[in-house]
């Protein structure tokens, strides 16, 4: 308990005999305590756009190229148990950063009931589990590069729902911006030299996942702030056991005969990989405008391909070049202009 200075304090008595007449006696000064210090809050870190975009693409680029190496380089063909791995250390991981950190500030206006889990989070949660399981099995089949030239058609698939789903409306512009990004993705599709039919519609089926959960995160989530290491908080746990039910299903317990040969340090700086690539996106999202955003998803693209090419042997033709070319055009449209 913090004592007032002036409480306690005894009065100076000063000798009559030591004083001359008419003098009026000066009070001693007192010795006052110091005013209490406050400690000032620890500021945020700032990073600036020209650090994190480096960053942000250095851990999007490694997580699909250690994922690729795993599959094919080790050997390793369990999609299913990696993503279940990496959900698993996310949940864990936005568990440890909230306590830890102030990077989950965001869970603190979030009021979370069962109402709300039932009839949002549990439906994109089964939606996200899809998407990643899809995704990564299509990389049993198709090249790096290729997948990465599908992705474009993300873009078209969200705002087709969107369309469906009447939170937007049709309108010219985006008809045509949809037309081109399709004709480009269907050319870098017809110039696949090492075309899969069962890759290219497990990836199709990724897409569908992934558009329709963003699509569905709009609709239920709509007003609720959630950045993508808050957002990994709430999805992690249920896709992680969605996962863990599919599992026995799917690759049963041959993934766990497999361990021991990969090793945990390879297990664990994937996931680590893979975590923090959540991390980095949550300062990418608040230092960087739509533009930045969109610019910096080309240019990893872009690098995603080159490395494609360069450490996998992946094989791109004129054909491709052109038709992405045409793609990523109608992608940055629809990212700035488009809305």
């Amino acid at each position: 308990m913090a004592l007032d200075p002036e409480e306690g304090k005894q009065e100076e008595i000063i000798p009559l005999t030591s004083m001359k007449d008419g003098e009026v006696a000066e009070p001693l000064p007192s010795a006052s305590l110091p005013p209490p210090v406050s400690a000032a809050p620890k500021p945020k870190p700032k990073i600036t756009t020209a650090v994190i975009v480096p960053i942000w693409m250095a851990f999007s680029v490694s997580v699909i190229l250690y994922n690729n190496h795993l599959y094919h380089t080790l050997d390793f063909k369990f999609p299913v148990f990696l993503v279940t791995w990496h959900l698993t250390f996310a949940a864990i991981g936005t568990r440890v950063l909230q306590r830890t950190t102030n990077l989950l500030d965001g869970t603190k206006d979030i009021s979370m009931n069962k109402d709300i889990f039932l009839k949002s989070i549990l439906p994109i949660a089964l939606l996200f589990s899809g998407s990643l399981i899809l995704s990564n099995s299509a990389y049993l089949y198709l090249s790096v590069s290729y997948i990465q030239m599908l992705k474009a058609f993300n873009a078209v698939a969200v705002l087709l729902i969107s369309w469906a789903s009447r939170i937007a409306e049709p309108n010219r512009k985006l008809g045509l911006i949809v037309c081109m990004i399709s004709f480009g993705v269907a050319l870098t599709s017809g110039g696949e030299l090492k075309f899969n039919a069962l890759g290219f519609v497990i990836q199709a089926f990724a897409v569908v996942f992934e558009a329709s959960r963003l699509v569905m995160i709009e609709i239920l989530l709509h007003g609720m702030k959630m950045d993508p290491l808050v957002s990994l908080h709430y999805f992690a746990p249920v896709c992680a056991l969605v996962n863990l039910i599919i599992l026995p299903f799917t690759e049963g317990l041959a993934p766990f005969y497999q361990l021991a040969r990969i090793g945990p340090l390879i297990l664990f700086s994937n996931a680590f990989v893979a975590f923090f690539l959540n991390v980095a996106a949550v300062f990418l999202v608040g230092v960087g405008s739509g533009l930045i955003l969109t610019l910096a998803g080309v240019l990893k693209d872009i690098l995603l391909i080159t490395a494609s090419v360069a450490l996998f042997g992946a094989l791109v033709s004129p054909l491709q070049v052109f038709g992405y070319s045409i793609a990523l055009a109608g992608l940055v449209m629809f990212k700035t202009i488009g809305k």
